[in-house]
């Protein structure tokens, strides 16, 4: 039996014309991800690892050896120069203040994606988008750099909590 693809989860092969499950969850189904599964057993081992809340196993029919060769074929000849991704444009708090991220300082991401998420998740019952984390490590950044020249101008080498004082006084930094 000439084989199309491996089951996902138990590597059985699945022939060409055959039935085989898809995850219905639409990340799980893109092209680059191609998940595909031997039986709804096999689909079910996926469901706990990919941690979805609602999903369900959508039965399809593989592609003939022809279809197949034809959709190989048209996937490496492009028509046209494939199109560069339109990236969105990284968002980045600039002044000139004293305390603003002086050009060359390290732009990690500060927070802990994960709690800080959960934290909102729980408290006011919102998800948070991922570009959320750069603006948060932006505004700790700052807050940072203004309680550093506090500390270095009372000659310490040392950021301590009063250094950041100003945060009950004024509120978040803008």
């Amino acid at each position: 039996m000439a084989t199309w693809k491996r089951c996902s989860s138990c590597k059985k092969e699945i022939g060409f014309s055959s039935t085989y499950y898809q995850c219905s969850v639409s990340t799980c189904t893109r092209k680059r991800t191609g998940f595909a599964f031997c039986s709804v057993e096999c689909w079910e081992t996926h469901v706990p690892m990919m941690r979805h809340r609602e999903a369900w196993a959508v039965e399809e029919t593989a592609p003939s050896a022809q279809e197949w060769a034809k959709e190989e074929a048209e996937a490496e000849s492009p028509a046209a120069p494939p199109a560069k991704p339109a990236s969105p444009p990284r968002r980045r708090v600039v002044g000139t203040k004293a305390y603003d991220t002086p050009p060359g300082a390290p732009l990690d991401i500060l927070v802990v994606a994960s709690r800080f998420k959960h934290y909102v998740r729980e408290v006011h019952g919102l998800n948070t988008s991922d570009a959320v984390m750069e603006v948060l490590s932006e505004h700790l950044r700052r807050i940072a750099n203004r309680g550093a020249l506090v500390a270095k101008a009372a000659d310490r080498k040392t950021l301590l909590e009063r250094d950041l004082e100003f945060l009950e006084t004024e509120g978040p930094t803008r």
